[in-house]
């Protein structure tokens, strides 16, 4: 019997029909097991068995490693990234306006069934994961004042954001689902803002 050539898990085909769908699954089971900033484009490689730049051939970024492992129909950062330029004080109206019609949208339906997927059963360390590895660790620097704040400001932005996400397109609850976009936005904006931006009570400062 030969041995198993380096580089290369015992059982591992050596052909490329299945690598991509052996990366997917590793870096699943990784970023459930250890989170996003946890996990490295190195790790999924040795648990998929394939050289690290062949998980970048297939998935790009990590950031696109993981909207593909959790099935999301866009790259997270193509979203959060621009909202960078965006002045602090103008944030609270800034992301529903730009998440609204996203949500809206033919891929905003994947989007949603991604994250329906991701708030049950064996999913929701991934949620877990996007919720704070990749949307509160985005914004908790810019808005850490006072100091130490910044991760529980995000958590109740993107609390408000998920709210409206499963109210309306998760649960349908009326007049929520039928609204026009802005109508929603013109609603939550000043919420969101005052997480973003305002004082805080006594005992959540820290």
């Amino acid at each position: 019997m030969s041995a198993t050539p380096a580089g290369r898990r015992p059982g591992r085909p050596s052909g490329t029909s299945d690598t991509k769908e052996r990366i997917l699954t590793a870096a699943r089971e990784l970023f459930a097991r250890n989170g996003f900033a946890n996990t490295s484009i190195r790790a999924v490689a040795a648990d998929a068995g394939v050289d690290a730049a062949l998980v970048h051939h297939y998935h790009g970024t990590k950031q696109q490693l993981f909207a593909a492992a959790i099935a999301l129909p866009i790259d997270p950062m193509l979203v959060l990234g621009p909202l960078r330029e965006t002045p602090v004080e103008e944030l609270g109206h800034a992301l529903p306006e730009l998440l609204l019609p996203l949500w809206d949208s033919q891929a905003g339906t994947g989007l949603v069934a991604a994250v329906r997927t991701m708030l049950t059963g064996t999913e929701v360390p991934l949620a877990r994961s996007f919720f704070r590895d990749i949307v509160v660790a985005e914004l908790a620097g810019r808005i850490d004042d006072p100091a130490g704040c910044g991760v529980l400001r995000a958590e109740f932005v993107a609390s408000q954001l998920m709210g409206i996400v499963v109210a309306r397109y998760i649960i349908g609850l009326e007049p929520i689902a039928s609204l026009p976009p802005e109508k929603i936005v013109a609603m939550i904006a000043p919420t969101l803002q005052r997480y973003l931006t305002g004082e805080l009570p006594d005992p959540l400062v820290p």
